[in-house]
């Protein structure tokens, strides 16, 4: 009889990291779950400031796309709508996932709150736009987690990665809009980095590892179409295989426990053991910048 496959679960997996992250995994033989608000190519939601709020103009990506792209791999895929601000679609995706795979051995808690208010001061923000922020970026990856964890123990074991930022550790001199995280974001990112190794010390003893991946900062197509008039340089970001690739390497290595409770920094990572080619990196990873000092 063959060994039955492993299924992963990925938030935001209509494009970006997700779906770099899902991609990756289904190379490696894993059958995915892909869950994201976006479930149909053209479905529009609002970007991130109210600015631009009236502008909903479609994102590329979306969950058929990223489905047929997996399925190229052989892999079953199982598509589920899901909004991070809904408590009921994460237990349902969850409970699908269950009924359709009978398992769930990795979890990728990889999405966040977008919507207007994201780019915004402090004093433009509305207070529910920041509880929407902690709602999405930090509590609901961690009921997420606490929702597959029976089914994880049951057997024997699982993997958790927490695509974190460095915008919950390290604040920037530009302002929000111009270059900087809007506070939302940034207070969200640091609850959710926190976590990670607080979980990981419970769930040791159930053979669960909870690993935080601080992916860099990525060319995502939200980067390209949404954030280039807020100060950020879509060309001197990371390919999403780079996070992705790194991903996959941790959810399926042989001992995935000795990287639990700790951060991976995915390009170095990716360097170190050989997932990408490092001439493909940008300027600020790439061999001309080795041995200098980080700015």
């Amino acid at each position: 009889m063959s060994q039955q496959r492993k299924v992963a679960l990925i938030t935001g997996a209509s494009r970006g990291i997700g779906r770099g992250c899902a991609i990756h995994l289904a190379k490696r033989g894993l059958d995915v779950v892909l869950c994201a608000r976006t479930v149909k190519k053209g479905q529009a939601f609002e970007h991130s400031s109210t600015v631009k709020k009236s502008d909903t103009r479609p994102l590329p990506g979306s969950l058929e796309e990223t489905a047929a792209e997996l399925e190229a791999h052989g892999v079953k895929v199982l598509s589920i709508k899901m909004d991070l601000l809904e408590k009921a679609d994460l237990e349902q995706a969850v409970e699908q996932t269950l009924h359709e795979f009978g398992r769930v051995d990795v979890l990728v808690n990889n999405g966040r709150y977008i919507g207007p208010g994201h780019m915004d001061l402090l004093m433009d923000t509305p207070i529910d736009i920041l509880e929407k922020h902690v709602m999405a970026n930090t509590i609901a990856p961690i009921y997420l987690t606490k929702l597959v964890v029976p089914a994880m123990i049951e057997q024997g074991g699982g993997v958790v990665i927490n695509l974190t930022s460095g915008s919950g550790q390290h604040e920037t001199a530009a302002l929000p809009g111009e270059g900087g995280w809007g506070l939302g974001y940034s207070i969200s990112k640091a609850g959710f980095n926190r976590a990670g190794p607080g979980m990981a010390k419970e769930l040791r003893q159930h053979n669960i590892s909870i690993i935080n991946l601080e992916p860099g900062f990525v060319a995502t197509e939200r980067m390209a179409f949404d954030m280039g008039a807020f100060g950020f340089d879509v060309n001197a970001g990371l390919s999403v295989d780079v996070p992705g690739a790194v991903c996959a390497f941790l959810a399926t290595c042989p001992h995935p426990m000795f990287f639990s409770g700790k951060q991976v920094d995915a390009p170095e990572f990716a360097v170190a053991h050989g997932l990408v080619d490092p001439a493909t990196l940008p300027r600020s990873h790439a061999p001309s910048n080795w041995g200098l000092p980080r700015g």
